[in-house]
């Protein structure tokens, strides 16, 4: 049945965002009924939902979604992703495509080959998922619907296995089958004794017989997987490769059997059997889809970790007793109880009980982080000494590990704009491969040596043997899958597979200075006292004055003074001088902490401190002083501290040719202190969060393409404005829509990662599409025996069946490749690697 044969859509509803009163509804109503084929429309403004019916002359659900934006209102679409069965080359993905982007209302379909899924964007209801798995039958491939909650990864996984199964047991038999017929004729020709053995034994016509029985076996048992899926695709005049198999063992076959049943219809040099070739065309393919499927299901290996964190249950506290309930039944609001070594399982605050909790898989940090009252866990992560109980906050889709793993999926799935010449050209491929064959035929009987007939059989079944589209399709989504899950192993997320193209080609990284390249908190850098001074009494006194500020530089002085647990005194006759600084009486004694003005205001002179000034001063910090009973007793500097790790990564982004600016808000001489000290080339100090927009804007005039790294919260019009948008945090800011890359920790070293992944994931699909073209360009002619002119060398059927199958299989090992990237610079152990921690563990 073809796809066209669809049943019509007479009716389809739509969720519409934005409406607020009637006038609201008259207007969608209006709308709608203004597009061309709508019989009736009605306007729900409380379902806040359109019905709306066609008439007769089709519908044209994406024409009615664009009227209701023209009059200022959103149109809600939906998205499914379906699991297809039976894809076997990219002329495959383009009819499982076509077939779903003409079934009325869908927006968007995009077909992967590597993943065997669909990702559709549509308007309608329910009832769409059934259409769309009916479309996809008729083109005669299966489809499921993949539902949240369902555990389809387990069954995905299981399906895969028995795919490899079958495939392996498929092999074994025609192999077993397969070789007496190869020993009995081309023994035959090639070794004397064989020939002898096989005349003197078996005679000329039992030997063909046997051959034919074998080779019927063999087509029609292991592979009649090619005639199920080759011949109703040539039925509906949309040939794939099972096709091109089909016709090229059916030739060879049809002509064997006619030279042993019929041999008088054939002149008699051209009774010639051919069985050998269709027997080893099938098994070798049949080798190259095994060996291709157990690939395909390495290249998936850092969803399976990602799956391998979450639990399995959750011990749940329900009416006085604790449940051990499955996950998909934790409820958000359940209170949750964790044991010593068990996983979190959910998203969740923390009621009762404190530990320490392993969150290496969010945000890379190997330290354990100490967990009480009040604190939030994310699921996934592993508890490893103390028991708690939490209240489950986040479940299912909504928790930080299942958005992680939906943004790697979601990059896996997606196509880059080089994807699009390789869909132009397999449009195409199969028919023309076979056009190929047909004029090789006609040229080899019209033109060709005696016995002409022989040599266009064999010649025609060798270009459709070894066309190979399977090559072509597999180049781009393999090295997808692979590159974007090795950066989760790394510890960064792709949101969209198009960035790993674009980042390839930044010629700047601009920084945010606050949180990215530093902690994005004040830290005491500097205490230096006078020679008889002790610096921890003199530490004690000033963090007893600055505990009565709110300053966020007091706050750093108090919190270094508990960090060495120092016991802070209390203090008498606090006051704060605006501009100056504080004074406060503190077990007796006077102490006075400011800037140099205010030690000149108290007639002290700061001279004895020159030299420590001027260099906190060529550091971009600002110097404080604090006097005791009237005696200057030390210096102080706080700072916003450089991150360890950010030298070594401007130092990479140097190293892989790219130019580095740093965007700011701090005045021009702490910036440029801060730029000297890591290598910065360019800073623009001074701008104001709606200003980093225009210096993006002005990099990229200069420089080209430009990635802009942030936190992801002050920075989103930046994030959204560069050509690629890194948003560098802690793993709760993974849903931030302006970045097109989330790195899972704080470590800017990240950044240098996801370029050099990028360049090499591109670089990848590079070689796979550049060997997918070459070979079909350079081996086609060669099978159609453009070299026999020349060099009198013809191309068997059976090396070509060989080369055919170990094309797919050279393009999937080189995506492979990709597993062993190493990082430029060490960073943080990633999320997915964290995952084979965890499963030890756990």
């Amino acid at each position: 049945m073809a796809a066209g044969k669809l049943a019509p859509i007479d009716a389809i509803d739509i969720p519409i965002q934005g409406m607020t009163c009637a006038s609201c509804v008259n207007r969608v109503e209006k709308a709608i009924r203004s597009v061309e084929g709508v019989k009736a429309a009605n306007v729900n403004l409380a379902t806040e939902r359109a019905h709306v019916e066609f008439g007769s002359g089709g519908a044209n659900p994406a024409a009615v979604a664009e009227a209701i934006r023209t009059v200022g209102y959103e149109p809600s679409d939906r998205s499914v992703e379906l699991k297809i069965g039976g894809m076997t080359c990219a002329s495959c993905v383009g009819r499982v495509e076509k077939a779903l982007s003409r079934v009325p209302g869908v927006l968007e379909a995009n077909v992967n080959l590597a993943t065997e899924r669909a990702s559709i964007r549509y308007l309608g209801g329910a009832d769409m998922v059934g259409r769309l798995i009916d479309a996809v039958a008729q083109t005669g491939y299966e489809a499921e619907a993949l539902r949240q909650g369902d555990d389809h990864n387990d069954r995905e996984h299981a399906a895969r296995e028995a795919e490899i199964s079958g495939l392996q047991r498929s092999l074994a038999l025609a192999a077993i089958l397969t070789l007496p017929v190869f020993v009995l004729e081309m023994g035959s020709h090639f070794i004397p004794a064989i020939h002898y053995w096989v005349m003197g034994t078996l005679g000329h016509r039992t030997s063909w017989y046997l051959q034919f029985a074998l080779t019927t076996l063999v087509l029609f048992g292991p592979g009649l997987r090619f005639f199920r899926k080759g011949i109703p695709a040539l039925l509906r005049w949309a040939p794939d490769m099972n096709s091109l198999v089909v016709l090229g063992t059916s030739a060879a076959y049809a002509y064997s059997v006619v030279a042993t049943f019929l041999p008088g219809l054939l002149p008699a040099a051209m009774a010639n059997v051919y069985y050998e070739a269709a027997a080893v065309i099938v098994t070798l393919i049949l080798l190259g889809r095994y060996l291709e499927a157990k690939a395909k299901g390495r290249t998936s290996e850092a969803i399976k970790h990602l799956m391998g964190l979450q639990a399995k249950t959750a011990r749940v506290m329900r009416d006085g007793q604790t449940l051990e309930t499955p996950l998909d039944q934790v409820l958000a609001g359940d209170v949750v109880q964790v044991r010593p070594g068990e996983k979190i399982p959910v998203d969740g605050e923390v009621l009762e009980g404190s530990s320490f909790v392993d969150e290496s898989m969010i945000t890379g940090e190997p330290v354990p982080v100490q967990k009480a009252q009040g604190t939030e866990v994310v699921g996934g992560t592993i508890n490893k000494t103390g028991s708690f109980t939490f209240r489950a906050t986040r479940i299912g889709a909504d928790t930080v590990l299942a958005q992680i793993i939906r943004m790697v999926e979601q990059a896996q799935g997606s196509k880059l704009p080089i994807q699009a010449l390789v869909d132009r050209v397999t449009a195409w491929f199969v028919p023309a491969v076979m056009a190929a064959a047909a004029l090789t035929f006609l040229v080899w009987l019209v033109l060709g040596p005696e016995p002409a007939l022989t040599c266009a059989l064999v010649n025609a079944v060798a270009v459709l043997i070894i066309a190979c589209p399977c090559a072509m399709g597999l180049a781009t989504p393999t090295s997808i899958m692979v590159g974007t899950g090795r950066a989760a192993e790394l510890g960064v997320l792709f949101r969209q597979g198009e960035a790993l193209q674009s980042l390839k080609e930044v010629g700047v990284v601009a920084l945010d200075k606050t949180g990215t390249l530093t902690q994005g908190r004040p830290d005491l850098t500097d205490f230096v006292t006078a020679p008889s001074v002790s610096e921890a009494d003199a530490l004690r006194l000033v963090a007893a004055v600055e505990a009565r500020s709110e300053h966020p530089i007091a706050q750093a002085i108090v919190a270094a003074a508990e960090k060495r647990g120092l016991a802070l005194p209390s203090t008498h006759r606090f006051e704060a001088v605006p501009g100056f600084g504080v004074s406060a009486t503190v077990e007796g004694r006077k102490v006075d902490v400011g800037a140099d003005r205010f030690m000149t205001k108290l007639g002290l002179s700061v001279a004895e401190f020159s030299d420590t000034a001027a260099r906190l001063g060529t550091q971009g910090k600002s110097p404080l002083y604090a006097a005791v009973d009237g005696r200057l007793a030390a210096v102080i500097a706080v700072a916003d501290p450089i991150k360890a790790s950010t030298p070594e990564a401007i130092a990479a982004l140097h190293a892989l040719g790219l130019k580095v600016a740093m965007i700011t808000g701090d005045n021009r001489r702490t910036a440029e202190a801060i730029a000297r000290q890591i290598g910065i080339d360019e800073v623009v100090a001074e701008v104001l969060p709606d200003g980093k927009v225009e210096v993006v804007k002005r990099l990229r005039a200069t420089h080209g393409k430009i990635a802009f790294v942030g936190d992801g919260i002050n920075d989103a019009p930046a994030l959204a404005e560069a050509d690629i948008g890194i948003a560098i945090g802690t793993g709760t800011d993974i849903a931030i829509e302006s970045a097109d890359v989330v790195l899972m920790s704080g470590d800017v070293r990240g950044v240098v990662n996801a370029i050099a992944l990028s360049k090499a994931t591109i670089r990848n699909i590079g070689q796979n599409l550049f060997w997918a073209f070459a070979y079909n360009v350079l081996l086609i002619p060669v099978a159609a025996g453009v070299l026999y002119p020349i060099y009198g060398i013809l191309l068997s059927p059976i090396f070509a069946a060989g080369a055919m199958a170990l094309s797919s299989v050279f393009v999937l090992g080189n995506a492979l490749r990709l597993r062993g990237f190493k990082a430029p610079v060490p960073s943080v152990q990633g999320t997915a690697s964290a995952a084979r921690t965890a499963e030890s563990v756990a």
